[in-house]
């Protein structure tokens, strides 16, 4: 008798609409939304402009979202935006993306989420600091922070390894506890922290735009308007548009969804929207508790202002504000809870691409194969190490720079995506078609595509995208190097 031959591992359809809303909000809420106001409001000086930039960063995010659903419901496969841009483009193409989302935009997003996790534990835990540093060669050094970050990231990887449901279960207790937490900071903001003063002095005035100098610089402030106020918007947009980002890592895990065709376009929405309206009420609470202009000596939170928040911290310094010194306390084990919970979204999801790429052999091998768990433990150990690197390799603020001009430029060509196949690919089933199509695609495009021509040639962030699009570009001879070696050995 012929003993039964054990079932080969696969992907399980573990999370439901729930657990994909959660993967969205949790992915999306991370550090930024504590943070970039304070740079925001000194590349934009008034409380309106701040308020545009936040606002328009939620109609691309939204514009995109449900524009992305299409080719969401088309292809509801593992590897997600890696795969649509297969299907309209080719494999070139789909590779130079799952190269770039491995060598900087998942990656890094992952290093950078884990340093802000590693600051904040400072606030509780003054050890970890930037200034401790534990050794040093050369011009390296190696701070207790960068420990933690990495240690923080192979935790969550060692977890996510042990299968998705693992992976959701975090996602699910971490997501739920910083959405309520998010809600009441806006509430206790509102019922105990107005500031007549405050109030007064940023809705006196609130189109008067200006820039103004980063902390240890001593530059004048500068008014601007016309094309310098839509470059100084652009700038800008480089931190709020980081933390509105990764609302399309659920598309990664289509194959580990339950009902994906209606699942993955639900969830993005709901999730989007939902932390599009939570990122808004923020930065209106902020502004009604805190001063937009301040000092970088002052001595007082107001004094500071959200422009000179110590550390650029300025969710602390309104919790601070409405709680005494326990608010700080507060905000940095909220604000760890929201990067831990991030980071456990980000890394259970970019490891699908890897592992698309693998199967289809543009990739290593090895990294097309599951665990006795349904994970492809190996690309996750690939991503973690990578990972790991970058938390060695720069600032926090850079990392975003090159992080988000390759983010958005591949979000752009995905959306052209939608264009192209309802040409060459009419027929194709379509559970969701793009709402508003082709208007609301096509402004995601104009928008998104002026964003990435400002970054490109704005003298702040020119550098770190330029340098970005290299990174990109290193990917074709890798392509046609390696690319026959790969699929030889898949």
């Amino acid at each position: 008798m012929t003993e039964p031959q054990p079932s080969q591992p696969h992907f399980q359809r573990a999370i439901t609409l729930f657990d994909a809303i959660m993967l969205v909000t949790g992915s999306m809420i991370g550090s930024g939304i504590f943070i970039v106001s304070a740079d925001i409001s000194r590349k934009v000086g008034s409380a309106g402009w701040l308020l545009v930039v936040w606002l328009l960063t939620g109609v691309i995010t939204m514009a995109g979202a449900i524009s992305y659903g299409e080719l969401a419901s088309m292809f509801p496969k593992v590897g997600g935006q890696y795969v649509y841009l297969r299907e309209a483009f080719g494999r070139l193409t789909a590779f130079l993306y799952g190269w770039t989302l491995f060598l900087v935009i998942q990656t890094g997003v992952i290093a950078a989420v884990a340093v802000a996790f590693a600051k904040f534990t400072g606030v509780l835990l003054p050890y970890f600091s930037v200034s401790n540093i534990l050794f040093s060669v050369g011009s390296f050094e190696f701070s207790t922070v960068q420990l933690l970050a990495i240690a923080l990231i192979v935790g969550i990887t060692a977890l996510n390894a042990q299968g998705v449901r693992t992976g959701k279960l975090i996602q699910n207790v971490l997501g739920s506890t910083k959405l309520v937490a998010l809600g009441l900071l806006i509430v206790l903001g509102v019922a105990l922290g107005l500031n007549s003063d405050a109030i007064a002095a940023n809705f006196a005035d609130l189109w008067s735009a200006s820039r103004h100098a980063a902390p240890g610089l001593t530059l004048p402030t500068v008014p601007i308007s016309g094309t310098t106020l839509v470059v100084a918007i652009g700038m800008a947009m480089t931190g709020s548009l980081f933390s509105s980002d990764s609302w399309n890592n659920i598309g990664f895990a289509g194959e580990e969804i339950q009902n994906p065709e209606r699942t993955l376009v639900r969830s993005m929405a709901i999730g989007t929207a939902i932390v599009t309206v939570l990122y808004i009420l923020i930065n209106v609470v902020y502004l009604l508790v805190l001063p937009l202009a301040g000092t970088p000596d002052a001595t007082t939170l107001a004094g500071r202002g959200i422009m000179y928040a110590t550390d650029d911290r300025v969710a602390t310094a309104v919790a601070e504000s409405v709680l005494g010194r326990a608010g700080a306390y507060v905000m940095a084990v909220l604000i760890m809870l929201s990067t831990f919970g991030a980071n456990n979204g980000i890394i259970l999801s970019g490891a699908r691409a890897y592992f698309a790429m693998a199967k289809d052999g543009l990739f290593f091998p090895g990294l097309a194969r599951l665990n006795g768990a349904g994970v492809p433990s190996r690309a996750l150990w690939a991503q973690c190490l990578w990972a790991c690197l970058l938390c060695l390799s720069g600032k926090y603020g850079q990392l975003l720079d090159y992080v988000m001009f390759s983010v958005i430029l591949f979000y752009v060509v995905t959306i052209i995506g939608i264009f192209v196949l309802r040409r060459t690919r009419p027929e194709a089933p379509r559970p969701y078609r793009a709402w508003g199509y082709p208007l609301v695609p096509g402004l995601y495009v104009l928008l998104a595509t002026t964003f990435c021509i400002i970054l490109l040639f704005a003298p702040d962030t020119a550098e770190f995208s330029r340098r970005g699009l290299g990174l990109m570009a290193l990917g074709l001879p890798v392509y046609f190097l390696f690319g026959r070696r790969f699929g030889s050995r898949a």
